[in-house]
């Protein structure tokens, strides 16, 4: 089957499973160092440093969106939830830390700016055919045209 302008859909599908691989790996590794590298103090120091609100439950809180949300990227499960919570999580990065140092990495937006346009993307398109979302979509597809037999006793 052909997609626009002549790609199949396969190699779209491919695509959108490079991406959630590879951008769910870089939240995971994101999230494990605020959880298990920095620790949760540690992390709330960083980002009471930067000027975020409740600075000690939302370091751990996204040190966890970071690496359940990346787990989901990498399965294709939950995409779309998983895209909204990690875009909410890096446009907090964007406007707490990241905007102030300008374009350029190591501080400025380079980096995470790639990361929420690569979430975003990934949550309008979806997660592709090589994923869970695909293999439970293929199901409930399959139930709804399932014939459901009931008893006839009267």
């Amino acid at each position: 089957m052909k997609g626009r302008r002549g790609q199949s859909t396969q190699h779209i599908d491919l695509a959108l499973f490079i991406l959630r691989i590879v951008i769910g790996a870089v939240f995971i590794a994101h999230g494990w160092q605020k959880l298990f590298i920095f620790g949760p103090a540690g992390a709330g120091a960083g980002f009471a440093s930067m000027g975020v609100p409740f600075p000690n439950i939302m370091g751990p809180v996204v040190g966890v969106i970071e690496i359940l949300g990346g787990v989901a990227l990498i399965f294709g499960m939950l995409t779309q939830l998983a895209s909204l919570c990690l875009a909410c999580d890096v446009a907090g990065a964007i406007i707490f830390f990241h905007a102030k140092h300008g374009f350029f990495v190591p501080a400025g937006v380079e980096f995470v700016l790639s990361l929420f346009a690569a979430v975003v993307a990934l949550g309008l398109a979806g997660a592709g055919e090589y994923s869970i979302d695909a293999l439970v979509a293929r199901r409930r597809a399959d139930a709804a045209v399932q014939p459901t037999y009931r008893s006839q006793s009267r």
